[in-house]
């Protein structure tokens, strides 16, 4: 069987398991089942394309029967199909984890049933966008992914979910304007919107028409990446999302437009006109978010802080142009992916626990859930990139690069990346101290959840949580009783900690990784490889 005839699937199955999941409203389990499925099925076919891309360099499909620059063309390389696994393994992970939340409270109808089907639809258009081989698909899979998020963050209809909402899809929809207008240019230019052809094409034509269509670009994927000062609609929207899709967002969305970047960088507009831009707007969304960070005392909101600040490091890589930065960027996407969305799911846990996310209300979970603790501190370590975690080597990687490059803008760069990781370190050992190392005692907040030690009918001692008033679980939407405790589900911590081991595997295996990297990067800038399997032999030597 041809391997590269599969590659659709990875759009096609979800899609399917969407529509049989909404057949299925009225059947809860029935429907989880079907989305579970569908997704450990996708991943499967995923890692059989990633290791057919691996051995044999990228696979282009033409659908409809139209050769391209003309038809719809899908293509896996090595940097789109690593990021199909890396994406629908932690998608997998999160339904799981949805799944458990769903299963412990119950929820047999209302909105909540249209979590599964529009779920399984976003991770469809997560997929239609790495594997677009042309623009015009790559803007039908950000508009699937905007229709379907904005579904997803305004379960329960509360009032600041919709107006989060607004927000969102408002930028989205300005994001989405400008990138239609660029492909209007882009086709009233060249005739084509195909991304082999254009790779082509573009070149010749004269610099100011290139530089204009590349500004229109830049801006469009920069909004949906959330670089600074494009970041702005992140922190205020991601957090009132429920704890689930919170997770996946972080994890998932603004990559996809750190993809665009890199692939419309590296395919269409090799040149370093805009190198300098780039490494200026990466400092800036390095620092600027992680002092946003430092500023919260919500822990939904800081890691989204810290998310944007992440985001920096990719552009760096990017920016630099060289094998060695932009194999350094691949690594620390697929690093970041893995990790952001695990400590958004830990915190949801943390939120189900103790009732909330705020540093200054919460106290003694370390002592209360030591699970909870550890699955907290080894993604924190790793998103702060102490040695040896993965976030350590990928952030080393884009340092060497900077130092490689010589440039004083790529020091100053360099010295912002150390600078911002300090104060990564800052941030979440805060997170630390406050909710799971000290004492609830000492909680600042004299309305604080407190968790302490109580005797239980048995004489024995428990793990209580004190609260002078019954309370709104965030995560939930819910009332809790008074002295209640609540029990993690298991799937929830099961799937919480299946991605932060994950996360310390890419730490094991980070060498063979690497190299997949390297040798992603290398076919990226040599671009010959991804032209010629879209538009046939003899073509790649634009």
């Amino acid at each position: 069987m041809n391997v590269a005839s599969l590659a659709p699937l990875a759009v096609v199955l979800p899609f399917l398991g969407a529509a049989w999941a909404f057949v299925l409203i009225r059947h809860p389990r029935a429907q989880r089942r079907v989305s579970l499925g569908t997704l450990t099925v996708t991943l499967a076919l995923e890692v059989w394309v990633l290791a057919r891309v691996w051995q044999s360099g990228p696979i282009a499909v033409e659908l409809g029967g139209w050769a391209p620059p003309f038809g719809i063309v899908m293509v896996a390389d090595q940097f789109s199909s690593l990021l199909l696994v890396v994406s629908s393994a932690v998608s997998l992970a999160v339904l799981a984890y949805a799944t458990g939340q769903g299963a412990a409270d119950g929820e047999e109808s209302g909105p909540v049933s249209v979590f599964h089907p529009t779920y399984l639809i976003l991770v469809a258009g997560v997929s239609n966008a790495f594997l677009a081989g042309d623009l015009f698909n790559l803007y039908v899979g950000f508009e699937i992914l905007l229709t379907a998020s904005y579904v997803l963050m305004t379960l329960g209809g509360t009032g600041s979910r919709i107006r989060a909402g607004i927000t969102y899809v408002v930028v989205s929809v300005v994001s989405s304007l400008l990138f239609l207008i660029a492909i209007a240019m882009i086709y009233g230019a060249t005739g084509t919107v195909n991304l082999a052809d254009l790779a082509i094409k573009l070149g010749e034509l004269d610099p100011g028409t290139q530089h204009l269509l590349h500004v229109l670009l830049l801006v469009a994927f920069g909004i949906k990446a959330a670089v600074f000062p494009l970041s702005f609609w992140l922190p205020d929207s991601y957090p009132t999302a429920p704890a689930p899709v919170t997770a996946v967002f972080a994890g998932l969305l603004t990559k996809v437009g750190v993809y665009a970047i890199v692939r419309t960088e590296t395919l269409l507009f090799p040149t370093d006109h805009f190198n300098s831009v780039l490494l200026v707007v990466a400092l800036l969304t390095m620092l600027v978010g992680i002092l946003g960070a430092i500023a919260q005392t919500d822990i939904k909101r800081m890691l989204s802080f810290t998310l944007v600040s992440h985001i920096g490091y990719m552009i760096f890589g990017v920016a630099l142009s060289s094998v060695i930065g932009l194999a350094a960027t691949i690594f620390y996407v697929i690093h970041h992916i893995t990790i952001q969305t695990s400590l958004f799911m830990v915190t949801g846990l943390v939120e189900r626990r103790g009732g909330n996310s705020s540093i200054m209300r919460l106290g003694g979970l370390a002592k209360l859930s030591p699970i909870l603790a550890v699955l907290y501190f080894i993604p924190a370590m790793n998103l702060a990139g102490i040695p040896p975690f993965s976030g350590f080597l990928g952030k080393l990687g884009l340092l060497q690069a900077g130092v490689a490059d010589g440039s004083p803008l790529a020091y100053a760069v360099v010295v912002g990346g150390v600078v911002a990781s300090l104060l990564t370190l800052l941030v979440v050992a805060r997170v630390w101290n406050r909710v799971f190392w000290r004492s609830a005692a000492d909680a600042e907040d004299p309305d604080a959840v407190l968790l302490s030690t109580a005797p239980d009918a048995s004489g024995k001692e428990s793990m209580r949580a004190l609260r002078s008033s019954k309370h709104v679980d965030a995560t939930e939407g819910r009332f809790s009783g008074e002295n209640e405790v609540p029990i993690l589900p298991k799937m929830m911590v099961y799937s919480t900690m299946g991605l932060v081991v994950l996360g310390v595997a890419m730490t094991v295996f980070a060498g063979p990784l690497f190299d997949l990297s390297q040798d992603a990067a290398t076919s990226m800038l040599e671009r010959t490889a991804y032209i010629e399997a879209v538009l046939g032999l003899g073509a790649g030597n634009p």
